[in-house]
């Protein structure tokens, strides 16, 4: 392969990794956790966007479980994110295992 084609490969691919970057940065993912007491959205760079709670899920004696629960909404919509964010890029890429 000469190097011409492959600095064009290259810059091709940089182009592709920046669209789907992009893409991704605006993509909104959503979980829920205890039974969909709560939900959390994040967007595909990692920003909160809302979380939602069910009145039945408010319980003043046991604040700390509703506190539980929102963590582990939020972890797993941020987890959906950066999954999906990994297997673009990683598809993008071709399999090289190049940090994004």
């Amino acid at each position: 392969m000469d190097m011409k084609k492959m600095m064009k490969q290259a810059q091709k691919m940089q182009r592709d990794a920046a669209a789907a970057q992009e893409e991704i940065a605006s993509m909104e993912f959503t979980a829920s956790a205890g039974g969909g007491m709560v939900e959390a959205t994040v967007t595909g760079d990692g920003s909160l966007k809302s979380v939602k709670i069910d009145p039945d899920a408010v319980d003043p004696e046991d604040v700390e479980m509703l506190e539980d629960t929102v963590v582990a909404a939020v972890n797993e919509a941020l987890r959906e994110a950066s999954e999906t964010s990994n297997a673009r890029m990683s598809s993008i890429m071709g399999g090289m295992n190049l940090p994004f």
